[in-house]
């Protein structure tokens, strides 16, 4: 388990999250990727330094500190330049990180399906691409460590050509495999098998939902992007109709734009659903701004407008019942359940039936 620093660069704009709210979803992401976090930092800055980021007096800061805690570590909760990534590194004199390639590493982990290797490592290849430079930055490094999943280290030494003729592979690939989802999907349409993609921010209990719903066994564990691949689960309904499920994999607050596209072929899954259930955290503080990015990924991948029955989940967490009635305002006709005790299911398996068009497709 790696030592780490996280740092959280604040530039004083005006944010929905603060920079301690968002520190603590770093943390909540580096543990998801096995790391041991030692010390948060917040920098306050007005503006980024061009060179390397925070500005040469703070690195050094910071590389006296992970000298002397034997940190291995540094990941920062921002998108960092090529250059700015290897000047800190050559300052700091340990692996540096942004909040992209944690994530990247997060989803290698994850991945099990092919396709959701092929998609994983496709982003990380677009994601080292510009950081080609002589030997290569962060993934470049000899040995194993956060950073290092999936195929970024083995490729970081083949020269750009090869990597581009390999991204055009992968491409090819994805294309061929969403050619043989659109043959499955339209299977499923003529035997009319009616679907609801289970969607929201990682981390809310989708999974654990699925499961209750459907008696599968899909891998829950307190973590962020703990399911990648998507599932696909029947269930039967009350009136003998079956339902097919579908198990998304999380968003994120300000979700890197070429994740979305390389995870375009997953994604269409909800695209394609009759129903979107969307799943909130309802004992989280940030509930409806977790919510809110929920609702920018679906407007980039065009499913803002689908039906959508929103979920109020963990109830059983919520020491305040006023706070689901708050809730309840806002997103409207909400269904409070408790995933994990089944509670407020006869509610939910009702609106979802009650969505469903009794004609075929």
């Amino acid at each position: 388990m790696e030592r780490a620093l996280l740092v959280t660069v604040d530039f004083h704009k005006n944010e929905t999250w603060t920079a301690e709210e968002r520190s603590s979803e770093l943390a909540e992401l580096a543990r998801s990727a096995g790391a041991q976090v030692i010390k948060e930092e917040i920098v306050r800055r007005h503006e980024p330094a061009p060179a390397c980021f925070i500005g040469s007096g703070k690195a050094e800061e910071i590389a006296a500190f992970c000298a002397s805690e034997a940190i291995a570590l540094v990941i920062f909760n921002n998108d960092l330049r090529p250059t700015q990534q290897k000047n800190l590194q050559d300052i700091i004199k340990v692996k540096v990180l942004d909040r992209t390639q944690l994530i990247l590493d997060i989803f290698a982990k994850r991945a099990h399906s092919n396709e959701g290797k092929l998609q994983v490592e496709l982003a990380q290849l677009l994601y080292l691409m510009p950081r080609l430079t002589g030997k290569g930055v962060e993934m470049s490094r000899p040995g194993g460590g956060i950073g290092t999943s999936g195929p970024g280290e083995q490729k970081l030494e083949v020269e750009r050509r090869r990597i581009r003729v390999r991204i055009f592979k992968l491409k090819k690939d994805l294309e061929d495999m969403h050619k043989r989802r659109e043959m499955m999907r339209k299977k499923r349409d003529r035997f009319s098998m009616p679907t609801v993609a289970i969607i929201g921010y990682t981390n809310v209990g989708k999974s654990t939902l699925i499961n209750a719903l459907t008696g599968s066994e899909v891998i829950v564990r307190d973590k962020l992007f703990a399911t990648l691949d998507p599932t696909v689960r029947r269930f039967r309904a009350p009136d003998g109709r079956e339902i097919l499920f579908i198990d998304t994999v999380g968003f994120l607050n300000n979700l890197p734009h070429h994740l979305i596209e390389a995870f375009k072929a997953t994604l269409e899954e909800v695209t394609e659903a009759d129903i979107l259930l969307h799943v909130v955290d309802a004992s989280h503080p940030k509930a409806i701004e977790q919510s809110d990015a929920v609702f920018k990924v679906l407007e980039e991948i065009k499913a803002k407008d689908k039906q959508i029955i929103t979920v109020l989940n963990k109830i059983d967490k919520v020491p305040e019942g006023n706070v689901i009635e708050k809730l309840k305002g806002y997103f409207g006709e909400a269904v409070a359940i408790s995933a994990l005790n089944k509670t407020g299911f006869a509610e939910l398996i009702d609106r979802v039936s009650s969505a469903i068009p009794n004609s075929p497709k």
